[in-house]
């Protein structure tokens, strides 16, 4: 476990580590090159990924990522986060799309892209939470239960198909894909095989 840092060092910083909100504009825009570098080379090199890769990435010293993420643990769930939000948020822009059966299918593949390149993202972070309100699995699987709700109404989907349904589907295709050389490309064609099960074709309806 991280030992927490003193006020004296949050006040030096001029922010809270674990708050971008409550950054200056420099120090956000640091602590974001930084999440964005991790993101990138943990997609590459999984987890323990280097961490002098990473503050090489975002164009910053040692130091500076060490005063943003005091610990490894602090980084991951950082990515981890920002990966779990912008899903989220394509789930939300996807709900007004027309056809609600191909929108479902299209963040499917976001989700199996993540999946696919968090390179042990999860496990890293087995036991560590630093926000207990932070539910990685409790978000994906609202906007999935969004989505699929949409397409079953629109009558796009093959009937009985369940949130969990999906979750798992695009689990084991990151699984299976994980640990090949281009992870995200496998689990695109995974999932194109995939959709010829999941929606319905014109002459099923």
């Amino acid at each position: 476990m991280p030992t927490p840092l003193s006020k004296k060092a949050v006040e030096r910083m001029g922010e809270n580590p674990g708050s971008p909100g409550r950054m200056r504009a420099d120090a956000r825009r640091n602590r974001d090159r930084l999440v964005t570098a991790a993101s990138a080379v943990i997609a590459e090199a999984g987890a323990d990924a280097s961490l002098e890769e990473i503050a090489r990435r975002a164009c910053v010293g040692s130091a500076t990522l060490h005063r943003h993420f005091p610990s490894r643990e602090m980084l991951l769930e950082a990515v981890l986060r920002e990966r779990v939000e912008v899903l989220c948020a394509r789930a939300e822009d996807l709900l007004s799309a027309p056809n609600a059966g191909a929108a479902l299918l299209m963040w499917l593949r976001d989700v199996v892209a993540h999946a696919a390149t968090a390179r042990g993202l999860g496990p890293a972070l087995t036991g560590y939470r630093s926000d207990p309100e932070f539910s990685p699995h409790a978000m994906i699987r609202e906007a999935a239960r969004r989505l699929v709700e949409r397409a079953s109404h629109e009558g796009s989907i093959a009937a009985g198909v369940e949130v969990d349904d999906i979750l798992q589907l695009a689990n084991g295709i990151s699984l299976a894909t994980e640990s090949l050389p281009d992870p995200a490309q496998r689990a695109e064609a995974l999932i194109g095989l995939a959709a010829n099960g999941l929606l319905r074709r014109a002459d099923d309806k």
